[in-house]
């Protein structure tokens, strides 16, 4: 790190002694970490000279408050941690038209319980067909349609002041072809040209595409593009439109470093990492989790814990199990790299179980995941915008006694309605006949049969497997995080098709537009709105009472006495809570002997406040019941 020489020039740059001590000091913490990644992935260079001017840079553009909130989260170090901690995930647009009536409805936020939000990809992307955003053609500016830049500050201030943190989408994998890089290099342009997968002829593409898959095989088959432009071969994995970034090229990296200190002092709190698990290529695999990938992201992640320390990583990794554990760091990575994951395989379990009314494959699936970092998060949820990919294991299937292949067949089945008395509603995406991948589209009230129910208990039922779900999300440890309209239990929006932006992509069909009207319903317990809410409003509120939730102790999962029932156990310093969720739409049998020697004769249920008894042979689960244990009071 800075020897003395290096440590006087850099403490010059500074007015105040003590910014100067804070700067200094961070480097030191962090610098040896950086530099070693970088020498890593990019080789011994001049590289890390270049970033720590960067850094400094950013130090001192960094507002005030910004840097009272580092120091806060330097105090706080689990703040993404706590049984507080709720996410709320909707486009701006979607939620409130632009982000200046995102502002105007903070109060539904508050009163939800919302301590994070994120608002999905506003970064300006390019004009049509931008894969919902997701085809960035300006990280420094916001999409028109939603405000300025200038209002997105507005924004994470408002939010700030009420305790909520902003997490905004980086997507690192690729760029618009209309972005200033790509017709850089379009141009012909050397530099730029360096800064993408670019070959003359499909000599080099035929190589990778023979262990390539296919992201989009539908609308986007293979995963190069001939850029008529400049007669090149680009690599486009997700559309031909969106152009692969070079990341073994370090002014990608320096890029991108630039780019998170920009959005990080302009009141970011948490960076979605999009599509993190492709941006190394390797010729000869699937060019995905490459371990480069996990070296970049550690330093990315030391650059900006010098400039904003407050900031968390979220890594948009939906991989296969044994792979999603990375992204949290294991082995010289442990606890450096994301603070956040998705836990995918949570989600999939949630809806697999929902349709099977048995938790076998749901055990063997958490039981088969390693343990994260006790510094790390889960990010845990029932739906997103994204599609569902059934991402089960053979092997955890087969030690369930099932065929990983045919589940998966009888998923797709099951939630595109297409299965003999299925109550779901979703619809096909992306079918692939060469592999028989079915991913499916769908609201979560849609998919638990909210849209197809035709009586009073049709309905009933629905919204009790809606609240089924949300219960061991929120209480399975890590960040719960609810899509916009589930908490009204909101129903597929078909209107989509009318769109044409829209119309290839049935995925819309769950982003529909918030309905405020609706929304004024909550507290109408006539309503399916109202019963969902209400329902939903005190789970959370149980949450928050159950210090037992922090995350950093993780979910263990009890081999359950009943296949149709769910038991998950919180051991935590402060107590034990242990959680019984029914996937059945019968009652159904516990057996008390595996509860008392947690709380002998009595225990309170935390969602309903009631003392149970627990003398008797077995205690009996409602229909899609759940069940959070604790002591009872004596």
């Amino acid at each position: 790190m800075p020897d003395a020489a290096q440590n006087a020039r850099l403490r010059a740059a500074f007015d105040d002694d003590r910014d100067a001590d804070t700067f200094l000091l961070r480097l030191d913490r962090y610098g040896p970490e950086l530099q070693e990644s970088l020498e890593t992935v990019y080789g011994a260079g001049e590289l890390m000279e270049r970033l720590t001017e960067t850094l400094l840079m950013g130090f001192h553009e960094r507002p005030a408050d910004l840097r009272r909130l580092d120091e806060a989260r330097l105090l706080r170090p689990d703040w993404l941690q706590t049984e507080q901690m709720l996410g709320y995930v909707a486009y701006a647009d979607r939620y409130a038209g632009d982000l200046r009536g995102v502002g105007q409805h903070l109060d539904y936020l508050s009163d939800l319980g919302v301590r994070y939000l994120h608002l999905m990809p506003l970064l300006r992307p390019r004009e049509g067909e931008n894969d919902g955003g997701y085809a960035v053609q300006d990280y420094r500016s916001v999409r028109p349609d939603l405000g300025s830049m200038d209002d997105l500050s507005a924004l994470a201030r408002q939010l700030r002041e009420r305790g909520i943190s902003l997490c905004l989408d980086l997507v690192l994998n690729h760029v618009a072809r209309e972005h200033e890089w790509a017709l850089r290099a379009q141009a012909g342009e050397a530099r730029y040209r360096d800064y993408f997968h670019m070959y003359p002829d499909r000599t080099v593409p035929d190589q990778y595409e023979r262990t390539l898959p296919e992201v989009f095989p539908d609308f986007a088959p293979g995963n190069f593009t001939l850029d008529e432009v400049s007669g090149q071969w680009v690599w486009t994995t997700f559309n031909t439109y969106q152009w692969d970034l070079n990341w073994a090229n370090p002014e990608v990296f320096l890029e991108f470093v630039e780019i998170l200190i920009y959005l990080a002092n302009r009141g970011v709190e948490i960076f979605r990492l999009d599509a993190i698990a492709f941006i190394w290529k390797r010729l000869g695999t699937d060019s995905q989790n490459q371990p480069e990938v996990h070296v970049l992201t550690r330093a990315l992640r030391a650059a900006l814990r010098i400039v904003a320390p407050a900031v968390a990583f979220k890594a948009e990794a939906i991989v296969a199990p044994t792979q999603l554990i990375h992204y949290l760091g294991r082995g010289v990575h442990h606890g450096r790299l994301s603070d956040l994951a998705y836990h995918n395989s949570l989600m999939v379990q949630l809806w697999s179980s929902l349709a099977s009314q048995e938790v076998r494959l749901f055990e063997e699936a958490l039981l088969s995941m390693p343990p994260k970092p006790a510094s790390a998060t889960w990010g845990t949820y029932v739906r997103c915008h994204d599609d569902i990919g059934w991402a089960i294991l053979d092997s955890d299937a087969e030690r369930a006694g099932r065929s990983g292949d045919a589940h998966r067949r009888f998923l797709s089945d099951f939630y595109s309605g297409e299965y003999p008395g299925s109550f779901a509603r979703g619809l096909v995406f992306q079918h692939n006949p060469r592999t028989g991948d079915r991913r499916i589209s769908g609201s979560a009230a849609s998919l638990a049969g909210l849209e197809s129910a035709r009586s009073p208990l049709d309905r009933t039922l629905a919204l009790e497997r809606l609240l089924l779900l949300h219960a061991v999300a929120l209480a399975f440890g890590g960040v719960p995080l609810l899509y916009m309209g589930d908490e009204q239990a909101m129903l597929n929006d078909l209107m989509f098709m009318t769109t044409p932006e829209h119309a290839a992509d049935n995925r819309w069909v769950h982003r529909p537009l918030m309905d405020w009207a609706r929304a004024e319903r909550r507290h109408d317990l006539t309503t399916d709105e109202g019963r969902m809410y209400q329902g939903l409003t005190g789970l959370i509120r149980a949450r928050q009472g159950a210090p037992q939730l922090h995350a950093s102790v993780e979910a263990q999962v009890f081999r359950s006495p009943n296949p149709h029932v769910l038991f998950l156990a919180r051991l935590h310093p402060v107590g034990t809570l242990l959680c019984l969720y029914n996937f059945s739409p019968q009652p159904q049998p516990f057996e008390v002997a595996a509860l008392r020697p947690h709380f002998g004769q009595r225990a309170r249920d935390r969602i309903s406040g009631e003392t149970l008894d627990l003398h008797g042979p077995l205690l009996t689960l409602a229909p899609y019941g759940r069940l959070w244990l604790t002591e009872a009071p004596a």
